[in-house]
């Protein structure tokens, strides 16, 4: 008997690994997870029918929620976030953004002025589990939902919900007619099933920050005002009923005064959209038969701006799918809207009214989020400069080599934001959630410009064509799931050879910063000094006395590795050895540490020497 137990739970650890698998996997043919065969992570199904009421912005729904356990826990609560209710004076939103020392100006103190009729909400009408009628309460922007029945590892549970919401005055992201008047931009609009990995569950309030989402597939109805143009997440399952541009020709239209808009989305974590009665709506073909959507308001100023951004967006793609994986997908939209730039699945929300660079550089970093976060799902809430840093990475490469810029150093700006963030005494690790930032300054600087320095200074460390390797190694390992920071690193070490472990703790796990300097130079020698705490390799150009000059390259001890490289190398540098002497055949003139500028050295003043 006791054999036939442990068989038998053998055999539904193999089952539950099985199952896990293929709900990794879904209808895309994806490597396995390569960082270890125990990976797993939920599916979820929607299905949701809404009726949008356009004179006062409020809204009924149905929701049919097929949850999977792919986990080897017995999960007794399920928990739903319910985003619109942060706005509400006195919601953690509203109270954050005026507590905290530099508000952002989109929020300040808006939520608190909201009226009624103005504010945003989630309300749960009814929820059953298989039928059954289950416990639930609501805390601010998380439902908490107690089971009828415990979902076990392998299992199935269908929810059926009613649900009402009210879409707020447009404060941050989404909301209706922003101050370009849109009239709707609904992103964070349902009931949205929490995420539970192997960290358990992510229930963290909304304070305007980042997601996490689960992986399902979503058949999407919605019911609108007839003269309302729609884009969004997925597939139109019925063009023929809308027209709007969506299939060549005139389209008559059916009798009423509304239409139902029908979509359907595969394998995402979010489903995003976006109306107007103004909107003008144009196709453009991309790479690999993907058609793009653009969606813009019937506003002369800005027309030309967005008819010239097609074929720049196009090129986007085409970038995006060459150095990093191929887009999965066969459209994408961009939707003017929201307050800013913001990215979602299959779609980006955008301001329009901009000058073309800026309407092609906003479109340039929310279209590569795609890729970093919509497809490299990171929870952004604690991971959050893997997506906005390694998103800023690729976009700002793109601008630099397709709108004329061509800087040695597209990386450049990020690195003298860090650097007065540093000088602020203001910096906090980047482990630090998201929503715990003293100043939203910092997180910004941290987020964006640090995370996007990682990705550039390993470029120093481990050559830039290790880099293009890693990327397009991580999107293939890990498309389509959730990675985390030592995901990237080890796919970094397994391209390269190099030890990467260092690099990650003292740049990702603290505030060590970089100072190499020159402490003399003497005839043929030159004594170099690590002043900062976090370690380096170093790359140093000699100047001869005779007019000559020689690259040198000293790895660092613990990089057990050295980077490709035509520089003359040397011994490697211990860390814990202050100085370093490297003595060559000629008298030195001058030298420079890092003359490419891509190691974050936070005083270049010391970095350069004459003698």
């Amino acid at each position: 008997m006791k054999i036939f137990s442990k068989i038998s739970i053998l055999l539904i650890l193999a089952i539950v690994a099985c199952k896990a698998q293929q709900a990794t996997t879904g209808n895309n043919s994806m490597t396995s997870y390569s960082a270890s065969s125990t990976y797993w992570q939920q599916q979820v199904d929607y299905k949701m029918n809404v009726d949008m009421n356009v004179n006062n912005y409020q809204y009924t729904g149905t929701q049919k929620l097929v949850y999977t356990n792919n986990s080897p826990d017995v999960l007794d609560k399920v928990y739903y976030h319910l985003y619109f209710n942060a706005f509400q004076p006195g919601s953690e939103m509203d109270v954050r953004s005026r507590t905290i020392a530099d508000p952002s100006p989109k929020i300040g103190s808006r939520i608190s002025k909201l009226s009624d009729s103005e504010i945003g909400y989630l309300k749960v009408i009814s929820l059953t589990q298989n039928g059954q009628k289950i416990a639930y309460s609501t805390e601010g922007t998380i439902l908490e939902v107690t089971l009828a029945k415990p979902i076990q590892p392998g299992t199935s549970a269908t929810f059926d919900m009613n649900f009402e919401g009210q879409v707020p005055v447009q404060i941050r992201r989404s909301g209706r007619n922003n101050k370009e008047g849109v009239a709707l931009s609904m992103a964070q609009w349902y009931p949205k099933l929490a995420e539970y990995d192997f960290e358990g569950w992510h229930t963290p309030p909304y304070i305007a920050r980042e997601f996490h989402g689960v992986w399902g597939d979503f058949d999407v109805k919605i019911t609108i005002d007839k003269n309302y143009v729609i884009g969004g997440t997925g597939y139109l399952q019925n063009p023929n009923e809308i027209g709007h541009g969506y299939e060549t020709g005139t389209v008559k239209r059916p009798e009423g005064n509304t239409l139902t808009w029908h979509f359907n989305a595969p394998n995402v974590h979010d489903f995003t959209w976006a109306a107007d009665p103004d909107f003008i709506h144009d196709t453009y073909k991309g790479e690999n038969d993907v058609t793009l959507h653009f969606l813009y308001k019937n506003d002369p100023s800005i027309k030309e701006n967005w008819k010239k951004l097609q074929p720049k967006t196009a090129d986007m793609l085409s970038y995006y799918n060459k150095y990093i994986g191929q887009y999965p997908y066969k459209q994408y939209s961009v939707i003017q809207g929201g307050d800013g730039g913001m990215e979602y699945a299959m779609c980006t929300l955008i301001t329009g009214k901009r000058k073309f660079g800026s309407l092609v550089g906003v479109t340039a970093h929310e279209l590569a989020h795609t890729w970093f976060q919509f497809l490299l799902a990171t929870n952004e809430s604690k991971h959050e400069w893997m997506d906005e840093g390694f998103t800023s990475y690729i976009s700002h490469r793109f601008m630099n080599e397709n709108m004329g810029t061509k800087k040695d150093n597209p990386h450049k700006g990020s690195y003298s934001s860090y650097f007065r963030l540093i000088k602020s005494g203001r910096e906090q690790p980047l482990t630090t959630h998201a929503d715990r930032y003293d100043y939203n300054r910092a997180y910004g600087v941290s987020a964006y410009s640090k995370g996007e320095i990682f990705l550039a200074q390993l470029e120093y460390i481990i050559g830039k064509e290790n880099v293009e390797k890693t990327l397009k190694k991580y999107f293939t390992d890990f498309k389509f799931k959730h990675p985390t920071p030592n995901d990237i690193k080890r796919t970094a070490e397994k391209v390269s050879g190099i030890h990467l472990d260092w690099y990650l703790t003292d740049w990702a796990q603290t505030t060590n910063t970089v100072d190499y300097g020159v402490k003399e130079i003497q005839g043929n020698t030159v004594v170099l000094e690590r002043i900062g705490r976090m370690p380096m390799p170093i790359d140093l150009t000699v100047n001869y006395a005779d007019g000559s000059s020689e690259n040198f390259y000293i790895p660092l001890r613990m990089m057990r590795e050295e980077k490709p490289t035509k520089a003359t190398q040397k011994a490697d540098w211990a860390w814990a050895y202050p100085y370093y002497a490297l003595k060559t055949s000629k008298t030195i003139k001058s030298v420079e540490i890092d003359p490419s500028q891509l190691m974050a050295d936070i005083n270049r003043e010391n970095n350069v020497a004459r003698k």
